[in-house]
This record gives C-alpha cells, structure tokens and sequence, in this order.
C-alpha cells in the first residue's frame, strides 16, 4: 500500500481504499447507466448482433465513464486525485487538448 501511496501522491490508506472504492462505484455506475440508453435506441443482443451491441457498448460506456469518475472521486474526497487522472489518461489517448486552455 505504501508504493501506491508514494506513486499517487497521496498520504492516508483511507485515501487509497476511497479511491478503489471510487473505481469500483463508478464502473458499476457507467455501465447501468449504459444500458437504459442501449434500450432507448433500441439496441439489444436480440435486435442487433452480439458482435455489434457489445463493442457499441462498450463505446458508450467509456465517455459516461470518464465523465462521471471526477464526480464520483469528488463524493470520496477524491477530486483532486481523479482530476489529475482523467487529464493524464485522456491525453494518453491523444484528447488533451480538452485541458489545454487550463495549463495557460
């Protein structure tokens, strides 16, 4: 526990534990949410192929996903931790541009 505190910057276990914690809730969370709008537009494993429903699944999760993880970590008194997360992982992916207006 002690190197992932070090490696995030933070300082109490409680820290770590809520940020596990936050993982878990929103994961569970983007993909229940996921799936209500699946059905709205009509898409199902029954409609559609498996190999097409489960990829646009998937698709649709990761924005609520990501949209929703500062939420969440801010509701664990995390914000700061899942802030700094998203901006690094979404310019891994080539989308930080999204932050740039907030480095000048």
């Amino acid at each position: 526990m002690e190197k992932l505190k070090q490696r995030w910057g933070i300082s109490s276990n409680w820290d770590v534990i809520a940020i596990f914690i936050v993982f878990a809730i929103n994961g569970s969370f983007a993909a229940w949410v996921a799936k209500p709008i699946t059905a709205y537009l009509g898409l199902s494993p029954e409609t559609i192929s498996p190999w097409i429903y489960w990829p646009l699944r998937i698709l649709l999760i990761f924005p609520i996903y990501q949209t929703t993880l500062p939420i969440v970590g801010w509701l664990f008194g995390q914000f700061k931790f899942f802030w700094e997360f998203e901006k690094k992982f979404l310019g891994r992916l080539g989308l930080g541009f999204l932050f740039k207006s907030e480095e000048n």
